[in-house]
């Protein structure tokens, strides 16, 4: 069977939980649609989220690789175009605040999502979930994950679908925080299985 490898991140900042470490957790070893998904949580630190998930793509292999992060804030499942190669932020799980930081030297300024995002977009709607493709991943980890990710796929040039979604807060999330558009846990989880379910590989 073909695996997909799906990351997402410890809590972080003031959140007292991450909708997507309970996601990769709740996936890791079940079959979605062509995929046995291996789910794996990465730590919120600049040096060492990216080198884990490289780590985790050379010892399983997958065929596919989806990151999630969460984007409290938004109110949509929100796939990610392009990420840039710059590190800029608010501090990290282990303080650090890299300030116009280039992630890395000599590196294209950019690289393009290899998801299927636009039929991502479309599967969902069809499911009734809200979804929009988003055109910035921010400066923050989300983006250095899927910059560093998708770099090591052109360096070894492995063509596979590969990417970033950003899922909205939990309402567990949400407690204590009013004005945070929140979803349910099992939706939020129901977008992402959907997401996989469009890949082919």
């Amino acid at each position: 069977m073909k695996k997909l490898l799906l990351t997402g991140f410890e809590p972080f900042l003031d959140h007292a939980m991450n909708p997507t470490e309970s996601i990769v957790r709740n996936l890791d070893g079940k079959r979605v649609g062509e995929f046995e998904v291996v789910g794996r949580v990465l730590p919120v630190v600049f040096d060492e989220a990216a080198p884990q998930l490289l780590t985790h793509l050379k010892e399983i292999e997958p065929d596919a690789v989806i990151a999630l992060g969460l984007a409290a804030g938004r109110n949509k499942i929100t796939p990610e175009r392009v990420a840039i190669n710059v590190n800029d932020g608010v501090k990290d799980n282990a303080g650090q605040t890299p300030v116009d930081e280039v992630i890395v030297e000599g590196g294209p300024a950019a690289y393009f999502s290899t998801l299927p995002i636009r039929q991502i977009v479309d599967h969902l709607h069809e499911e009734r979930i809200p979804t929009a493709i988003s055109n910035s991943a921010g400066t923050y980890l989300c983006n250095n994950v899927m910059y560093l990710l998708l770099h090591e796929l052109d360096k070894r040039d492995l063509k596979m679908p590969a990417g970033f979604i950003h899922v909205p807060a939990s309402f567990e999330l949400s407690i204590g925080e009013e004005s945070l558009p929140a979803w349910p846990l099992p939706t939020i989880q129901k977008a992402v299985e959907a997401a996989i379910k469009t890949l082919a590989v």
